[in-house]
């Protein structure tokens, strides 16, 4: 065969199995879901992550019509589940939750097993969940303005702790003192129960976190709630200002909860799935649930949570660097 002829047909049957495989990708992805689908949580069951999961899980279920299980694999401030999505078939039938920390690891750990970028693919933002200030009854400021005002007369009077060290309780802090020229002392420790605990005792003066962790501590009377880090008031909260209504300007800080898919997993998957988050999270009952917890129903495109996450990771990974955050 001529040489011409000869890459003429190779030309062909490249083009041909080109044809064939579309419709047979576009078969695979039409006939999805087939089986259970997994949802992996990188932290233990009970906490934010966890029912903010199961939460959409629950609702996936009864609008795919197929099981949708979630697999709890905690560790590594969530690397270890992380990780587990990253190296799973990219086949639609496992996904995985993450939130805040997601974007801080990329900064914190210079060599972590995936590739954020290349390994994992956004599926849809479910909810951001705005940090709260919760300060112990007997510190010697009552409000976001105050606190400010003493850090900024007191260097290291004011000790606020964290769940660990490059948690979203303890990065917002940090981001915190840096807008305003204050400094405090971290005091980490292995989860918010024991932060709650300290600050309850008065031997931290300081805490920020998930509201979910904090409006019934508030409530009852056990810690002071004065400040919400975000642009609006949250309407599980509706009598606790922002900080930003009280004068520290552009001080925001949230965790968040999203969903992800390994890297390859169908197009025509993964914008099924963000469609319906989308409708799950605006359902009357969802939206009530997630702002009980001190959570605002997002939703979005893939495109919109990846761009998301980059601004994240540029945000946090700033702070990281400018404080010297390390991890051990």
């Amino acid at each position: 065969m001529h040489k011409t002829s000869r890459r003429q047909f190779h030309r062909c049957l490249l083009g041909g199995a080109a044809l064939l495989g579309a419709p047979l990708a576009r078969g695979q992805a039409a006939g999805w879901p087939a089986k259970p689908i997994r949802i992996v949580v990188p932290y233990p069951p009970g906490g934010f992550t966890d029912v903010t999961a199961r939460l959409i899980a629950q609702k996936l279920q009864e609008r795919l019509g197929q099981t949708v299980v979630v697999d709890n694999k905690a560790g590594a401030n969530g690397i270890i589940g992380t990780d587990a999505v990253a190296k799973s078939p990219a086949d639609g039938y496992t996904m995985g939750v993450v939130i805040a920390a997601y974007a801080a690891n990329t900064t914190l750990y210079p060599k972590l097993p995936y590739d954020p970028r290349k390994d994992l693919a956004a599926v849809s933002l479910i909810g951001l969940s705005p940090l709260v200030a919760a300060v112990n009854n007997d510190a010697p400021f009552k409000t976001a303005a105050e606190l400010v005002a003493y850090a900024k007369r007191n260097p290291g009077k004011v000790s606020f702790g964290s769940s660990g060290n490059g948690s979203a309780a303890h990065l917002s802090t940090e981001y915190l003192k840096a807008l305003t020229g204050s400094y405090m002392v971290h005091i980490p420790y292995r989860g918010a129960a024991a932060a709650l605990t300290d600050l309850m005792g008065g031997q931290i003066q300081l805490f920020l976190d998930a509201a979910s962790g904090l409006i019934n501590p508030g409530k009852s009377g056990k810690v002071r709630l004065i400040g919400v880090a975000s642009d609006k008031r949250l309407p599980a909260l509706p009598e606790v200002p922002t900080f930003i209504e009280q004068g520290v300007a552009g001080f925001t800080g949230s965790t968040w909860a999203g969903l992800l898919a390994p890297a390859g997993t169908p197009r025509e998957v993964v914008r099924r799935v963000s469609d319906e988050v989308a409708r799950i999270v605006r359902l009357d009952d969802v939206k009530a649930r997630l702002e009980q917890m001190g959570t605002v129903p997002v939703g979005g495109t893939p495109e919109e949570f990846e761009q998301f996450i980059a601004a994240e990771t540029a945000k946090w990974g700033k702070v990281i660097r400018d404080a010297k955050v390390t991890v051990e």
